[in-house]
C-alpha cells in the first residue's frame, strides 16, 4: 500500500534544510503536504505490524514519535532561545552563525541523506531484517507449544499462550520508556545495546529449564526488541531524501507486515525437525549475525552528529563557542522529561481524543483478531486434522497473500484516494479520504472469519477452503491497520506520533490478551462457533469505520487537541 506508506515515509526522519538546521520541511505528494516540523526522536509502525508498529505492532507499526514539548510555535527545537540562562553557548551559536556548527554545504557527504546509495541499501537490509526477527519471535515460540507442553507438564493451551502475552506487553511498554534513547545518545548505540541485551535475554529461553523463566524472559526479548522496532523508521528518514522514501518504506514494511506469518510458517518446520528449543536458538543465531552487522553501521540521527561535530571543532580551535542548535549537553533537555512526555501525552490522548478512543479500540480489536488466529489454527489444522506442525504452519500462507495482494492493489487504493475532493481551506484531502479503504477492509475482515468459521471444521471439508479465508482476511487486515494508522497521522499533524503511540499500546495489549481467549472457547464452543463469535464482535465494529467516514469531520473539530493546534497553525500564519 504505497499510498499509505508515502504519507508515513514522508513524515519519518528530520530533514536538514539548507544542510543544517532541525526544521523539518513541508514534503507533498502532489496533492497532499504530508510534511512536519520534528524536532526529536522518530520511531516508526509496529509493531508490529505485527506493530506493526507489527507495525508490525507496531506490528505491527508506529511512524513516528514526535515530542512536540520540545518545539517553539515556529517549529525549531527548544534549545537556544528558551534556556539562554543555562546554555549561553546555545543561545550565542544560534544568534551568531559565525559558532554555528552545521553542514558542509547540501552535497556534504557526511550528511547520511548523501551518503553513497549501497550504503544505504546495507542499513535498509539490516533494520528491515532486526524488525522481522523480532515480529517474527513473537509467533514461532507458538510452533513449539505442543513440546514445551509435554516437557513442562503444562495442561492447558491457554497457560501456553501466556509466553506470546508477555512478549506483546513487552512490544508494548518498550517504545513509551525506551524510545527517547537515541534522542540522547544516537541510533547507533541504541541499536547495539538494545541488539545485544535481546541476543543475551533468548538464551535462557533456549535452556530454560521451566515454562516460568520462558514467562519472565520473553517480556525483557520484547523489551529490548521494541527499541528497534521504534528506531527504524527514523533511521530510514535520516539517510534517504524524499524522493527515495517511498521505496525504503515500502521494502521496509515488507518485514513487520509478513514476519508474523513467517513465524508459525518457519517455527513449525524447525520445531517438527529439531524441538521446540530450536525455535529459540533459531533467533538466537538470527540476533548474533544481526547484531556483528549492526557494528558495521554509522550513526545516522542528524542531532547527535551535529554535537560531534562541534566537540571536534572545539578540540581542534579551543573555542567553546562552536556549538549545534542540538546541545542536550548543556542540561536543556533530561531524559526523564523525555520519558514522561512519551507517557503522557499517549495515555491522556488515549482516554480524552475521541478519534483516538474509537479507533484504537477498533485497530486493537482487529489486531487481536489476527493474533487469535496463532491459536485457533494450529487447533483446526493441527488437533482436528491431523497435520504435521511443519505442514500445519503453511495454513498462515492465506493471511501471507492476502497482505501482498494489500500491496499489488495500491494503485486502486490511490485512485479512490484521489477521487475525494481537496478542502479548499487547507488545500489538502481531509483524513477521512484514506478510511474508504478501511471501510472495505471493516466488511472483508468479519466476512473471512466466518468464511473460516463454517469450513474450517468438520475435517471432510476440504482444507482449501478455510486456508482460502486467509486471503480476505490479510486484505483486510492490511487496509484497516495501515489506512487506520495513516487516518490517525493525518488528523493529528505534529501529535500524530503520539496518536499512534497509543494506538500501539492498545494493539500489543489486545494482540496479547485475546489469544488467551481462544483455547477455551474452542474447547467448549467448538471451532464453528468460536470462531464464528468473532466474527460477529468485529462485524459488530463495522460502523466504526463507516460512521467516521461520514461524520470524523466533524468529530475533528470538536477535538480540543485539534482546536488548539489549529489555533497554533492561525497564529503563525499558516
Amino acid at each position: 500500500m504505497d499510498s499509505g506508506r508515502e504519507a508515513i515515509a514522508s513524515r519519518q526522519g528530520i530533514e536538514v534544510s539548507n544542510g543544517c538546521d532541525a526544521r523539518g520541511e513541508g514534503e507533498k505528494d502532489k496533492d497532499l503536504e504530508v510534511g512536519f516540523k520534528a524536532s526529536s526522536e522518530n520511531s516508526g509502525l509496529s509493531s508490529i505490524l505485527p506493530s506493526p508498529q507489527s507495525d508490525y505492532d507496531q506490528a505491527i507499526w508506529r511512524a513516528t514519535t514526535l515530542d512536540n514539548s520540545r518545539l517553539d510555535s515556529s517549529g525549531w527545537v527548544k534549545n537556544a532561545a528558551t534556556k539562554a540562562s543555562k546554555t549561553p553557548r546555545a543561545l550565542e551559536a544560534a544568534l551568531n552563525t559565525e559558532f554555528e556548527i552545521k553542514w558542509d554545504g547540501p552535497d556534504d557527504p557526511n550528511n547520511p541523506l548523501n551518503w553513497p546509495i549501497l550504503k544505504k541499501i546495507f542499513i535498509l537490509s539490516s533494520v528491515a531484517l532486526q524488525t522481522l526477527m523480532v515480529v517474527f519471535y513473537s509467533t514461532s515460540y507458538l510452533s513449539g507449544s505442543p513440546g514445551m507442553m509435554k516437557e513442562f507438564g503444562i495442561e492447558s493451551s491457554t497457560t501456553i499462550t501466556l509466553g506470546m502475552t508477555t512478549y506483546m506487553i513487552g512490544l508494548a511498554i518498550g517504545p513509551l520508556v525506551l524510545a527517547p534513547m537515541s534522542e540522547l545518545y544516537g541510533r547507533r548505540p541504541v541499536y547495539l545495546v538494545s541488539l545485544f541485551l535481546f541476543l543475551v535475554f533468548v538464551i535462557p529461553a533456549c535452556v530454560a529449564k521451566n515454562f516460568t523463566t520462558i514467562l519472565v524472559v520473553r517480556f525483557f526479548v520484547a523489551l529490548a526488541g521494541s527499541v528497534t522496532l521504534s528506531n527504524a523508521p527514523g533511521s530510514l528518514g535520516d539517510i534517504f531524501k524524499e524522493d527515495q522514501r517511498v521505496l525504503a518504506f515500502s521494502i521496509y514494511f515488507l518485514a513487520p507486515m509478513n514476519g508474523p506469518a513467517l513465524g508459525p510458517i518457519i517455527g513449525g518446520f524447525v520445531y517438527q525437525g529439531a524441538g521446540w528449543r530450536w525455535t529459540n536458538w533459531l533467533v538466537l543465531a538470527m540476533a548474533a549475525v544481526l547484531f556483528a552487522t549492526s557494528l558495521a553501521i554509522p550513526e545516522t540521527y542528524t542531532p547527535v552528529l551535529m554535537r560531534q561535530k562541534a566537540e571536534r571543532k572545539r578540540k581542534e580551535t579551543g573555542n567553546d563557542r562552536y556549538m549545534s542548535r542540538f546541545c542536550h549537553k548543556d542540561g536543556d533537555v533530561a531524559l526523564w522529561r523525555l520519558v514522561r512526555t512519551n507517557l503522557q501525552r499517549p495515555l491522556i490522548m488515549l482516554f480524552t481524543e475521541p478519534i483516538c478512543i474509537f479507533w484504537d479500540l477498533y485497530i486493537a480489536a482487529i489486531y487481536g483478531v489476527l493474533y487469535l488466529c496463532f491459536t485457533a489454527y494450529p487447533i483446526v489444522f493441527s488437533q482436528i486434522r491431523g497435520w504435521e506442525p511443519g505442514i500445519s504452519g503453511l495454513s498462515f500462507c492465506g493471511i501471507s497473500v492476502g497482505t501482498a495482494l494489500a500491496s499489488a492493489l495500491d494503485p486502486v487504493n490511490r485512485r479512490i484516494y484521489k477521487m475525494h475532493r481537496i478542502d479548499p481551506t487547507t488545500g489538502k484531502r481531509p483524513p477521512e479520504a484514506r478510511i474508504a479503504c478501511v471501510c472495505l477492509g471493516a466488511v472483508l475482515t468479519p466476512a473471512a472469519i466466518l468464511w473460516f468459521a463454517w469450513t474450517c471444521v468438520p475435517a471432510r471439508i476440504h482444507w482449501i477452503w478455510p486456508l482460502l479465508s486467509g486471503v480476505p482476511f490479510g486484505l483486510g487486515n492490511t487496509f484497516i491497520f495501515l489506512q487506520g494508522s495513516i487516518y490517525l497521522v493525518d488528523s493529528y499533524d505534529v501529535y500524530a506520533a503520539s496518536a499512534l503511540a497509543g494506538n500501539t499500546v492498545t494493539r500489543c495489549l489486545f494482540g496479547g490478551i485475546i489469544p488467551l481467549f481462544g483455547p477455551k472457547m474452542y474447547a467448549n464452543l467448538g471451532p464453528n462457533w468460536a470462531a464464528t463469535t468473532f466474527g460477529l464482535i468485529t462485524a459488530a465494529l463495522i460502523p466504526i469505520p463507516w460512521g467516521f467516514y461520514k461524520w470524523g469531520g466533524k468529530v475533528r473539530m470538536r477535538s480540543p487537541m485539534l482546536l488548539r493546534l489549529q489555533k497554533e497553525k492561525e497564529e503563525r500564519g499558516e
